[in-house]
């Protein structure tokens, strides 16, 4: 009995971890192409996660909402910070601090 609930409860604890990695590369491609559209130099190749809590999505299943947060630059010497901001495998929101367009 004791051993099965071990088994379950380590599946679903790497389960939990394989997804957060796939979602975690998805939030990092589209990072990258969000600076790639907004001709923006994408810093340090990756993103940070900050924060995961339970939301609900537009049918009403309960999800993870992830937040990550990035690095850019607008001139190549300043560092900006934007986030992507995931709810299950689907991106919700890409947000980008205030830049100067030129």
């Amino acid at each position: 009995m004791w051993e099965s609930l071990a088994i379950a409860t380590a599946v679903l604890v790497a389960a939990f971890f394989l997804d957060g990695l796939r979602v975690r590369e998805a939030a990092t491609r589209l990072a990258r192409e969000a600076c790639r559209e907004h001709k923006l130099q994408f810093l340090d190749y990756t993103v940070q996660g900050t924060r995961t809590r339970l939301a609900r999505d537009a049918t009403g299943h309960a999800r993870l909402r992830r937040t990550y947060l990035f690095e850019f630059s607008d001139d190549g010497v300043g560092r900006r910070s934007g986030s992507v901001v995931m709810l299950g495998g689907e991106l919700e929101s890409i947000r980008f601090e205030p830049y100067r367009m030129s």
